[in-house]
């Protein structure tokens, strides 16, 4: 039984560090919404992370878990797998007076939307919390147990 506390405990974690690289990211977006020049050279991509499952002992399938044939060796966690740039179009904008307009006045700006920003850093913030409940239970279950113990 401590063993699926601990496992459960480090799930969350998981779950935790995932949640808080994407927090970052957003923050990263929402930063530079309005960088029309990078390193590379070009306005500012958006980004985003990408989460894969992470297999935690030997890999066996999530159906598996329902069909009755649980073990540790069906558990999984998350992890980030890459960080990609979106590539929608940059935003282009009428302003002569930019140091960056091309010819015609007009500016690329970039493929950040800050209001589908502040959803994503809200769904991961609830994430985040669901994963800190999830680990404040364990310790919960975690205690009793060792009360029952004495």
């Amino acid at each position: 039984m401590p063993n699926t506390l601990f496992t459960s405990m480090h799930i969350s974690a998981a779950g935790l560090t995932a949640q808080r690289s994407r927090l970052d990211i957003v923050a990263e977006n929402i930063a530079n919404a309005d960088s029309t020049h990078t390193k590379k050279g070009g306005p500012y991509r958006r980004r985003q992370v990408v989460f894969e499952s992470s297999p935690m002992g030997n890999n066996r399938s999530f159906l598996s878990v329902f069909q009755g044939s649980f073990n540790q060796g069906s558990l999984q966690s998350v992890k980030v797998s890459k960080t990609i740039e979106d590539q929608r179009p940059f935003r282009e904008v009428y302003d002569p007076d930019h140091p960056d307009a091309d010819s015609h006045g007009m500016v690329k700006m970039p493929n950040v939307n800050t209001v589908q920003e502040m959803v994503d850093m809200n769904s991961a913030a609830r994430s985040f919390e669901a994963n800190v409940t999830v680990m404040e239970a364990s310790k919960r279950m975690f205690l009793k147990s060792l009360e029952l113990l004495r």
